[in-house]
Formats: C-alpha cells, sequence, structure tokens
C-alpha cells in the first residue's frame, strides 16, 4: 500500500488544496477600496472601538462621541488624509485600545502569528504521526530483519566463533 493513496489521505489533500486556493483567492483579491466617501467613512469607523461603549465600532454606536468621530472621518477624508493617517490620529488620541484589531506590533502581533504557529505545529504532528503509522509495529527502519545492529565487540566475538567453529570442522 505503500504507493497507493488511502481514502483519508486523499481527503487531507484535497482539504490542503481547498485551503491553500482559498487563501491565496483572500490575498490576491484583498480589500477593495470603498467607491463613496460615505463608504469610506462607514469603513475606517467599523475598524475603531467607541471610547464610550467599548462593544461596538464607532460605526455602529449611537453615542455622540462616535457620531463626532464618524463626521471627523468624513472631515479628514474630505481634507485629503488617508485611512492609515485618519487610524494614527484616533490611535494618538485614544491609545492602542481603539483599534478593532490588534495592531501588528508589540504583544498585539501574537494575535496574527499565533494562528500560523498553531497551524504549523498541527501540520508536523500529523505528519510524524502519518509516518510512525505508516512503519510497521516492531520493526525498526533501519533493519530490514527487525533486529538490532551489531556492536563491534558483538561482531568481534562473532568472527572468533566462527573461525573455532571452521577450525574444529577442519
Amino acid at each position: 500500500m505503500r504507493g497507493r493513496w488511502s481514502a483519508a489521505g486523499l481527503v487531507v489533500v484535497l482539504a490542503a488544496i481547498a485551503a491553500a486556493a482559498t487563501l491565496g483567492l483572500v490575498a490576491v483579491r484583498g480589500h477593495q477600496q470603498p467607491a463613496s466617501r460615505s463608504q469610506q467613512v462607514q469603513q475606517i469607523a467599523s475598524g475603531l472601538h467607541c471610547p464610550i461603549c467599548k462593544d461596538l465600532s464607532v460605526a455602529d454606536s449611537p453615542a455622540p462621541l462616535a457620531q463626532q468621530m464618524r463626521q471627523q472621518i468624513d472631515e479628514q477624508l474630505a481634507a485629503g488624509r488617508t485611512p492609515d493617517e485618519i487610524r494614527a490620529g484616533f490611535v494618538a488620541a485614544y491609545g492602542d485600545s481603539v483599534l478593532m484589531s490588534p495592531p501588528r506590533h508589540g504583544i498585539g502581533s501574537t494575535a496574527y502569528y499565533l494562528p500560523l504557529i498553531v497551524v504549523l505545529g498541527g501540520a508536523l504532528v500529523v505528519v510524524l504521526l502519518l509516518r510512525r503509522w505508516r512503519r510497521p509495529s516492531g520493526v525498526d527502519a533501519a533493519e530490514p530483519n527487525g533486529r538490532a545492529p551489531l556492536t563491534s565487540a558483538q561482531r568481534q566475538a562473532l568472527r572468533r566463533a566462527v573461525e573455532r567453529l571452521r577450525e574444529e570442522e577442519a
């Protein structure tokens, strides 16, 4: 069965191909720029926490401060500032906690890299388990007969025994 694919192995390979294709598609398409300024305001505001109601974004919050923040975003877009500059201004005023997603530096980078580390670790465990399961039980892969290799002292003793047997036969 060494040269053939098992059903489980085929499913794993197909799932990996589908996941890679999906990630590739997302990476290629990326985020599309909103068409209108109101959509840009909505996109930027949805990435910011409301300082008053911590569980809502600025886009979803009915708080007066959130309304003022949306108005500030609109005014800054009209003035020609980029979305990154606008976010940086809010981070300077309220700190990193104003961002809905953690920053990509410092301890916040853990949220981005930990899933990758877990997936790679899981893949390594799967590969090691598959290699172990494919090896016949009780047989060392280095020796086809399943016995441990002889030490140099054992080889010398074996040579002496063979020589004595030959002398006795002669």
